[in-house]
């Protein structure tokens, strides 16, 4: 088991998929900077004055944030930073699923309204920024993203769908010049939409989640002036949506009222079975390998990192199986690796928690 300190706090871990990197993964950090209030004169031309009493201008609040790009050592699993990126503050991280012939792409969601896409370089050992899509002003923050082909590698991009921090959801294709473009914005939530997911059998559905305490669903070959359904049952916000990429019309569901459920997605109003986590779900992973498809990671926010099983016969049962409790502070970020499962059968594991800004190794 490995520990290491991120520095600033972590909220996002994801592991790359592509069989040439199995063992380089991503680290996401954010940090708040402290602002000294700007002190600015009470009246126009009374700047020089002594007497004029200064008022205080409200400023922005500053986030910056990193990507810190890691390597596990074959032998030992030991862990090696071999790049930081800088960036403003990280909320999310994908790493595109490609066919082998291409080059692993990753995408990063920051503070500032931007996606960055980061393309390894084998050889070299490294990430390389290569376009910066503005999805939103400045002021609002990209809080996810997801791509929609992890059923499907292909050798471009698909698509991508991010949410953002006023409410709206944006799909981005690939133009004429192979740069990916917004070419859809919709406003989705009356609150933060935390998360935004494909339906990775039926990528032209996308689902979404937010603090109104709903789940949505949208076809993006309709206009987006209704979801094809809302789901209103949940006690707190909706953080985590993630389709199954071994079994088809299963999503998993996490809220901050410290449950996972899982769905059948032509039933999206009534989960198969519901959860209890202890703490909010910000974070849930199904296991990518086919023969673990009952296996699903959670990052439990106020009660450390889980995996347990949603056991999909007739009857949907849900079992938590192991923790990890190393943790001292939020547990956000939580990703399986894609290597080939250990003589053991079980799977490394990269975790993050926030204000301890603590990244951890395991297995599950």
């Amino acid at each position: 088991m490995v520990a290491l300190d991120t520095v600033w706090p972590a909220d996002s871990v994801e592991f790359c998929p592509h069989e040439s990197a199995s063992d380089i993964f991503v680290c996401g950090t954010y940090r708040l900077l402290d602002q000294p209030p700007v002190h600015a004169p009470s009246k126009l031309g009374d700047s020089d004055s002594v007497d004029c009493e200064p008022t205080i201008r409200k400023q922005s609040q500053v986030r910056r944030g990193k990507c810190l790009v890691l390597q596990v050592a074959a032998e030992d699993r030991g862990v090696s930073q071999i790049q930081e990126i800088s960036l403003p503050a990280v909320l999310d991280q994908k790493w595109c699923h490609t066919s082998l012939t291409a080059s692993p792409v990753l995408g990063i969601a920051d503070s500032e309204g931007n996606v960055t896409l980061h393309e390894w370089h084998t050889e070299e050992r490294r990430l390389e920024v290569f376009q910066s899509i503005s999805c939103a002003p400045s002021d609002v923050l990209c809080l996810s993203l997801d791509w929609s082909t992890r059923r499907y590698p292909t050798n471009n991009y698909g698509s991508l769908v991010v949410s953002l921090s006023n409410g709206s959801l944006c799909v981005l294709n690939t133009d004429s010049t192979g740069n990916l473009t917004v070419v859809n914005r919709w406003h989705a939530h009356d609150h933060e939409p935390w998360i935004a997911a494909w339906n990775y059998w039926d990528t032209s559905i996308v689902y979404s989640g937010g603090d109104d305490l709903t789940m949505k669903g949208w076809d993006v070959r309709q206009n987006f002036s209704q979801p094809i359904f809302t789901n209103k049952r949940f006690n707190a916000g909706v953080t985590t949506i993630q389709s199954h990429p071994h079994v088809e019309y299963l999503i998993a569901v996490g809220s901050y009222d410290n449950s996972v459920r899982i769905f059948d997605t032509r039933k999206p109003l009534v989960p198969l079975v519901q959860g209890d986590v202890g703490g909010g779900a910000w974070r849930v992973k199904w296991h990518p390998s086919p023969t673990r498809k009952e296996d699903i990671l959670v990052a439990g926010m106020h009660d450390g990192f889980k995996v347990a099983k949603a056991h999909h016969g007739e009857d949907v049962s849900w079992e938590i199986v192991k923790r990890f409790d190393d943790h001292k502070s939020l547990a956000y970020g939580a990703d399986w690796s894609f290597a080939p499962l250990g003589v053991d059968g079980e799977t490394l594991i990269a975790s993050c928690s926030f204000y301890d800004h603590m990244l951890h190794l395991w297995s599950g």
